[in-house]
């Protein structure tokens, strides 16, 4: 099913959707709302804190964005009864599409990257989804057109509905629940916020908000080597294209995706993939548990900001998913060999930085 595409049998539909909408809420009822855990910062008088999505019943940050999308489609009457839902995803998302799609008693087919880790398949899979590989990441798009114009399905278009199929005034949105946890902390307005961008989405969701609700916070997005969102952001041209893929799944992308919106963006900083995947198992050792690759991203990024600021304050960022995911890829030393990444000057960094406060990164 297409957007824009009518139905004439809309009784019966009404019935599915108004139960299908009525499952997708039970859901988000039925779950807690993700922890605001605080992250040691030596030497600073900034109290950091990370919200950790991967307490989700789909393990990531990308659960909030299916059911939003699942909510959107139902309500445009793209998804009808026995719609095979269609997306282009790398992962997570697909993960937690799969999961909703199997509630809803839909089929599901997930179009990603063939290198996409072998864990994030079987999840996909265990939650009833279907995998479709394909050999060059830039045919996703292509591909999941062609399939669910072939399957007379739905291509959920996670690219372009995210920033649109979240309510960024409020409705118990990402934004809205930091600023909620935050109430009774000693400095309950942050000064930043650092995310990633993937879809662009969050992003969107929340620096909209911070400008609805006058806060004085500021939005920082980190994006990994590869990714077309900084240096399309710096030279105020949409139109980047860098033609390579990330290797930091669940953020960067080769074009500036149409729900990125850079006019709600304060700063933006480039990480190095190296740095992501040290930040990663940095981060796992001082919270006692694995995170992933995106997650390392934020906490370079987070790192680098605060080294310029003075006084104290705030600062929040995301944990996007666990490590678990990626214990074939991110956590596996003959997999960063393979794939040329040096971890150790920027470990050193990580370890000064823990010991002493500083901040000197590799040049």
């Amino acid at each position: 099913m297409r957007p824009n595409t009518w139905s004439t049998s809309v009784g019966r539909d009404r019935d599915w959707i108004d139960e299908a909408i009525r499952l997708v809420e039970a859901d988000a009822n039925r779950s807690a709302d993700t922890h605001l855990l605080t992250f040691p910062l030596p030497g600073s008088a900034l109290e950091l804190y990370i919200k950790d999505e991967s307490t989700h019943p789909t393990g990531s940050l990308k659960h909030r964005l299916a059911r939003s999308l699942f909510l959107y489609a139902l309500c445009n009457g793209w998804i009808r009864e026995g719609t095979t839902v269609v997306e282009a995803s790398s992962g997570s998302t697909a993960v937690s599409e799969a999961y909703f799609a199997r509630m809803l008693g839909l089929p599901f087919v997930a179009v990603m990257p063939a290198g996409t880790s072998a864990e994030k398949v079987a999840l996909i899979e265990f939650q009833g989804g279907r995998c479709h590989l394909v050999d060059d990441p830039r045919t996703v798009y292509a591909e999941s057109h062609r399939l669910a114009s072939e399957l007379d399905g739905h291509f959920m278009d996670q690219f372009t509905y995210a920033e649109r199929a979240t309510d960024w005034r409020g409705n118990n949105n990402i934004a809205e629940s930091i600023f909620g946890q935050l109430e009774s902390e000693r400095h309950p307005v942050p000064r930043w916020i650092v995310v990633g961008a993937g879809t662009g989405g969050t992003s969107a969701t929340i620096g909209r908000y911070l400008r609805y609700r006058r806060y004085s916070t500021q939005l920082c997005v980190v994006d990994p080597e590869n990714s077309a969102f900084l240096p399309a952001w710096s030279a105020a041209d949409p139109s980047v294209i860098t033609g390579r893929g990330s290797r930091i799944e669940g953020i960067g992308r080769q074009r500036v995706e149409p729900s990125f919106v850079g006019g709600v963006v304060d700063r933006m900083i480039g990480v190095p993939d190296a740095a992501s995947i040290a930040a990663a198992r940095y981060a796992t050792r001082k919270l006692g548990r694995p995170v992933g690759g995106s997650t390392g991203t934020n906490l370079w990024g987070v790192f680098s900001l605060i080294a310029g600021l003075e006084g104290g304050g705030s600062v929040v960022t995301l944990l996007c998913d666990g490590g678990e995911r990626y214990s074939r890829t991110y956590y596996d030393d003959g997999w960063l060999r393979a794939n040329g990444l040096e971890l150790a000057p920027y470990t050193e960094t990580l370890e000064r930085f823990d010991a002493t406060g500083e901040w000197a990164p590799p040049s």
